[in-house]
């Protein structure tokens, strides 16, 4: 096993707890220790940042630029290392590992060429009045266990070309690729303006409460990020949460079957089903819904299911034993209320938290499947009859976070996804996402935006500077 160390101003420390153990999702056995910080070493990591910060302010967006792009060129030099230990400590298929750290590297390029704007208010004879963004000082970042490093890249890179110093917590479970992260924006960050801690559960609420950090942005559980809220309201730190997601797509009357069930699916069972803007209820019209049951299984029972570091496996494992025992409760559950369970439905007989694809039908709104995020390998069809039903039973959620219309009349369904009460709203398509394009929930999905330059501003603070110009003569 690797000797994996914390990184705390530029140096590579042992954590000053007992360390634990990183299971492997595809064995459910241990490969790695991770140490674990103390609440004494997090004060070190968040004062390195702060005082990084007293210079990194000052440094001009050149540098960061310069300094972004070659981290992005040593991530995609070592893709292969850090895709295997995704692969290890997540779960997922290789070839998706290695999507990850490209998308990784590719959202690094953008947020490096980003610019921070100095808006002009006003411009008169007497005065002058301009809008500037200015860095806030520590921002944490913390982060969950379904896309390890791409969504650390997400948090840290915006924070950094703003111009702040950050402290990165990874998720427990998958806590690696981002440590190897943390020593690739090491090489090329003066100490201190990247840290990267790991711990175990509990270790989220401190930085929550930590005087000394000005910013957090969390992606997680809902219920996780009220707690993290809470946290941040004893100093006032800014927040942005990118929370859990139950995100609905209706299928319009007189929508290709063949053209759209298989983007549909992948929609649902990217990574898993383990994305928090994933496909998770599928409302399809009575006139089609057979079909399309039919279509999804068909594509569902293709899926070469094990361990992602064999070639020819496409459907990895779930990430732990917790997720896979609740996708196995709501499948009971479904099942207990008259669902059909089409294909799938029962863990694999092997070692690992093995789940297959899962259709289910015969389920309907009110039910656990259907109102609660399964985050896993399972989508619920829900049938309807009247379009505008439809849409009200997809906004009944209390999450927000993306939704989709699915039919070949493009204004038909682009003027339905405009009424989703979602972030994001798609048509044709699901969980598509861009570095230039922003990024956020609606409801109990969150607030606050990730990508873009709206992105980038969340990483900062206005400041209105306003000239009274000098009487001429």
């Amino acid at each position: 096993m690797d000797d994996f160390q914390i990184l705390i101003n530029g140096q590579w420390v042992a954590g000053a707890e007992d360390s634990f153990d990183v299971i492997n999702p595809s064995t459910g056995s241990a490969f790695a220790q991770c140490p674990a910080a103390s609440l004494s070493q997090l004060d070190q990591a968040v004062e390195a940042a702060a005082q990084a910060f007293n210079s990194w302010r000052h440094s001009t967006h050149e540098d960061r630029c310069q300094r972004l792009l070659r981290i992005a060129d040593d991530l995609e030099q070592e893709a292969e290392t850090l895709a295997r230990l995704i692969v290890l400590e997540q779960g997922k298929p290789m070839a998706l590992a290695l999507s990850e750290v490209m998308g990784a590297v590719a959202w690094t390029r953008y947020s490096a060429q980003l610019q921070l704007p100095v808006e002009l208010v006003e411009e008169t004879p007497t005065q002058r009045i301009e809008l500037h963004r200015k860095p806030l000082g520590v921002v944490a970042s913390i982060t969950p266990w379904n896309w390890p490093l791409m969504i650390a890249v997400w948090h840290i890179m915006p924070a950094l070309r703003a111009g702040n110093c950050v402290v990165s917590k990874p998720s427990s479970l998958t806590p690696l690729s981002t440590l190897q992260l943390g020593r690739i924006i090491a090489r090329h960050v003066p100490a201190g303006v990247i840290n990267v801690v790991t711990a175990g559960g509990g270790f989220g609420y401190a930085i929550a409460r930590h005087p000394d950090i000005h910013k957090i942005v969390f992606t997680g559980s809902t219920a996780t990020g009220q707690s993290v809220m809470r946290g941040a309201s004893s100093n006032l730190k800014r927040l942005t949460l990118e929370l859990g997601g139950n995100d609905a797509a209706i299928v319009l009357p007189g929508t290709p079957v063949e053209q759209v069930a298989q983007d549909i699916f992948q929609a649902a069972f990217l990574n898993m089903g383990q994305t928090c803007a994933a496909l998770k209820r599928l409302y399809v019209h009575e006139s089609q819904y057979q079909a399309f049951a039919d279509a999804l299984v068909v594509i569902a029972e293709r899926q070469v299911i094990g361990d992602g570091l064999e070639p020819e496996v496409n459907f990895g494992p779930l990430q732990n034993l917790e997720q896979l025992e609740l996708v196995e409760a709501l499948v009971a559950d479904a099942r207990a209320q008259g669902g059909q369970v089409l294909c799938g439905g029962a863990r694999l007989p092997r070692p690992g938290f093995f789940y297959p694809p899962t259709i289910v039908t015969g389920v309907t709104d009110g039910q656990r499947l259907v109102d609660e995020e399964q985050f896993g390998p399972v989508l619920p069809l829900i049938v309807y009859h009247d379009i505008e039903d439809a849409l009200r039973r997809a906004n009944a959620s209390e999450m927000g976070l993306g939704g989709s219309v699915w039919g070949a009349d493009l204004e038909q369904a682009q003027a339905l996804a405009s009424r989703l009460e979602s972030g994001v709203a798609w048509v044709n398509c699901h969980a598509q996402i861009q570095p230039n394009t922003p990024f956020g929930g609606w409801k109990s999905s969150g607030f606050g935006v990730e990508f873009g330059l709206e992105g980038l501003l969340e990483c900062t603070a206005q400041q209105l500077l306003f000239v009274r110009k000098p009487e001429s003569e």
